[in-house]
């Protein structure tokens, strides 16, 4: 399995999936590994596609770093695979917190981002939540029954299976990567650079009570230019896990539209 060093040396993992001439990077979110896309990956038709599917620092099989934690770290560290997985152009998805990535990333290389797919994506702003929430979120690392409470408050359509296989997923990620993590995507701060984003960018949206539709339309779809709005009703925070079939569907029909 290919791993490249990051700018300070942290291995990063990463699974090259297909060898079709159209290449999509998959940015997964915070408490999670690349393995959040699994069963997207298994129902997405791949037909001339070669998916990229990195774990961030602190994550999967990647390098347990005690730092670098924050969103440009993380763009970087993005950025460093697609180099080594010799993505000259390529499409984006990011998920949650991996969708700020995937909006810098897009920003940050607009020569090479053909298009960006945002996941119930965490605006560039950041976002506040409950005193309460803060709590529960940013002590959650290596807590089962803290991920299990924060996974019931995401999700809607989560099966038993599905939830066993998040929480295996989530009891591996480290403890810096949780708490730095949470302080980076709750923080936010580049919505400056979005108007530098020239990719075709769909937004996905769902019944996330914590990311709802009207919110994600004011704070992402506006700010970028040639974005639009998806609303797939019924599923959470994690539609590529609650509802992969659907999942897989919106990225097919979207990659179809960017055309050659």
């Amino acid at each position: 399995m290919p791993t490249v060093a990051s700018s300070d040396q942290t291995p990063l993992h990463y699974r090259v999936i297909g060898d079709g001439p159209r290449n999509v990077l998959l940015v997964h979110g915070w408490m999670m590994s690349g393995a959040v896309f699994n069963d997207l990956v298994e129902t997405l038709d791949q037909t001339g596609l070669r998916l990229v599917i990195p774990d961030l620092r602190g994550t999967g099989q990647s390098g347990m770093a005690t730092s670098g934690y924050t969103l440009e770290q993380h763009a970087r560290d993005v950025l460093a695979v697609a180099d080594h997985a010799g993505l000259e152009r390529f499409t984006v998805v990011g998920h949650s917190m991996g969708g700020q990535l995937a909006q810098w990333v897009a920003a940050q290389e607009p020569s090479r981002v053909e298009g960006l797919m945002l996941i119930n994506t965490v605006p560039a702003s950041g976002m506040q939540l409950p005193p309460d929430a803060v709590g529960l979120f940013r002590t959650s690392a290596g807590d089962r029954e803290k991920q299990k409470i924060i996974l019931g408050l995401a999700c809607k359509q989560l099966s038993e299976a599905s939830l066993e296989r998040l929480l295996k997923d989530a009891g591996a990620v480290g403890k810096a990567a949780i708490e730095s993590g949470f302080d980076a995507w709750t923080g936010g701060g580049f919505e400056a650079k979005l108007a530098s984003i020239t990719a075709p960018t769909l937004v996905v949206a769902t019944d996330d009570p914590f990311l709802p539709p009207a919110f994600l339309r004011e704070k992402v779809v506006n700010p970028i230019r040639n974005a639009r709005l998806a609303y797939l009703p019924g599923p959470g925070h994690y539609p590529a896990v609650e509802r992969p079939a659907e999942t897989a569907a919106l990225l097919t029909s979207f990659l179809a539209g960017l055309g050659r």
